[in-house]
Formats: C-alpha cells, sequence, structure tokens
C-alpha cells in the first residue's frame, strides 16, 4: 500500500534565495549558518572556503568540531550539553529561525540542518542550491574568516539536556532491524560506484560493498546540475522508483552521516519522515559483524 504523506501540516524546509534577500532586508532576519565540508583527501578546507566567501552576517559551524570527539567515527552528533554550549557561542537560540546553506558539492547543509532539528531547533530552513545560487541571485558576498569582522555573540546555553527527536537518530540496531523489516527501506546516499564496490573507499580500514537488503540512492540524483533540489513531483517518482512510497519505515545513510541528511531533506520535502544512521558506513563498512554485499 503506497503510504501518504505524514498528516501534519507541512512546509518545505528549502528557502530560495530571492526569498531569503527578502527576508533578511526585514528588521526580524533569520540567524545565517555556513555548513561548508568537504570530503576528506579532496584538498579543499571547510574554514577557508567560509573566509573566502559567504553571505554576510553568517557564522561558520564546523561540523567535525561540534561532534562527538570521544567517538573515533568522524562527526558523530555531540551530547546535548555540548551542541548547547557550541550552539550558544555561535549566537544560535533554538527559539529563532535559522537558516543553513553551504558551498560545497556535499550539500552539507542538511546535515547541519538535521542535527539542528535534533537538538530542537523547529525553524530551520536550507538555503535551495547554497552560495552559489545566493551569489546568483545577485546577493551579496564577504569574506573574512569571522562574519563581517566580527565575532558571533554568544549567548546562554538553553538546550534541553537530551536529544529533542531521537526517533530521527538510528543507531547499528535500528538498521539491523530495518534491513530485517519488510516495511521498511534502508536508502544509501553513497554514489553507485561506493555502493556495489567497484571503487574503494575514501576512508582507510572500510570494506566496500553495501548493506545487504539496502536500496542505493546516490546524493546526486536528488538535485538539478546546479545545485538546487528536484522540484517534489520529481521528487516523489524518485522515491516512487525506489520502493520508498510503499515503506511504512525509511533508514537513510551514506559515507558518515552527511550526504543522507540530503535523503532525509528530501523526503521532508515530499512530507516524510526519516531516521538518519549517523554512523553510516564509517560503522558498517569498518566492522567485522555486519555482512558486506557487493554489486548492483
Amino acid at each position: 500500500m503506497t503510504h501518504e504523506p505524514d498528516a501534519a501540516p507541512h512546509t518545505s524546509p528549502l528557502i530560495d534565495a530571492a526569498r531569503l534577500r527578502a527576508w533578511l532586508a526585514n528588521h526580524t532576519p533569520p540567524d545565517l549558518v555556513d555548513a561548508t565540508w568537504f570530503l576528506p583527501g579532496s584538498g579543499e578546507t571547510d574554514a577557508d572556503a567560509f573566509a573566502a566567501r559567504h553571505i554576510p552576517g553568517a557564522v561558520f559551524l564546523d561540523i567535525d568540531t561540534v561532534a562527538d570527539q570521544a567517538s573515533p567515527l568522524p562527526h558523530m552528533l555531540p551530547s546535548p550539553d555540548m551542541a548547547a554550549r557550541a550552539f550558544a557561542a555561535l549566537g544560535l537560540h533554538p527559539g529563532r529561525p535559522v537558516v543553513v546553506y553551504d558551498q560545497s558539492p556535499m550539500r552539507s547543509a542538511a546535515r547541519v540542518w538535521w542535527m539542528l532539528r535534533a537538538f530542537g531547533f523547529t525553524d530551520v530552513a536550507v538555503l535551495d542550491g547554497g552560495l552559489n545560487a545566493w551569489q546568483a541571485s545577485g546577493g551579496p558576498i564577504a569574506d573574512g574568516a569571522a562574519s563581517d569582522g566580527a565575532e558571533p555573540e554568544p549567548l546562554p546555553a538553553t538546550l534541553p539536556a537530551t536529544l529533542a527527536d531521537p526517533r530521527g537518530v538510528a543507531d547499528l540496531g535500528a538498521v539491523r532491524d530495518a534491513l530485517d523489516d519488510p516495511d521498511a527501506v534502508v536508502l544509501d546516499a553513497r554514489p553507485a560506484e561506493r555502493f556495489t564496490g567497484a571503487v574503494p573507499e575514501p576512508r582507510p580500514g572500510l570494506r566496500p560493498g553495501h548493506m545487504p537488503g539496502a536500496v542505493n540512492l546516490p546524493l546526486g540524483c536528488l538535485y538539478h546540475p546546479d545545485g538546487t533540489m528536484l522540484e517534489k513531483a520529481q521528487l516523489i517518482d524518485l522515491f516512487t522508483s525506489h520502493g520508498v512510497a510503499e515503506a511504512d519505515r525509511i533508514v537513510t545513510s551514506c559515507g558518515s552521516g552527511v550526504t543522507a541528511a540530503s535523503l532525509v531533506l528530501a523526503l521532508a520535502v515530499v512530507g516524510r519522515t526519516a531516521e538518519l544512521y549517523d554512523a553510516s558506513w564509517a560503522e558498517w563498512g569498518g566492522r567485522q559483524d555486519c555482512p558486506v554485499a557487493t554489486g548492483g
């Protein structure tokens, strides 16, 4: 049976550049977060990209810093206490609207959108098309390591001591359950050649391939060539063709929990909710007790 969109009223989590420019011109603009992140080994540096160009007034959130530093896995969700301190230091408050963007082919703004929502920020949007769309629309660009040459004004830490929505975060056990559930689907956002095991993983020590039973829906399929997300009707067709319409439960995965967030974002556009496997292939591919399949 085809699953209908969730019954709650739905507002798109995306905002286009023209609307954001109009919003920034009024008296109560949103907080702006630059969430740029590049795949290790790409030769590009996140902080340097922010320093070179960003939207005036934006703050830079480094997902490798605002993370569980005790975990051997990359950029795992931090504790609520650490998140509260980090967001407050950036001047971010869960009671204010936030717009997140990036200038990365990894579409890392979706990861920070998901992270903020997990920690209780209810009014968060992603700039559709990122910084390139902003600049193409005539939006101003600033440079410098700190936003507008000034540090963000810190706020008191106000987040609760627990995750606001732990149901959106999947661990290893939850993924195993989903793979065994005929009414669930596990979507993998990695490129097809990594999913099939045709090429090695970029992180050393990880086996190539995929979780048996997972469905490959690469990140690039969700976006137009200019970096804007597909329209809602196109996303519905895409998810239907990958068996998502019939699923009662959706779990997303990728290499390390970044591009999987774009699947969650796209699903939110069509009115569906999903869990994100935070550890993703960085955990599954490195554990000998987790089965791996190769090929299509």
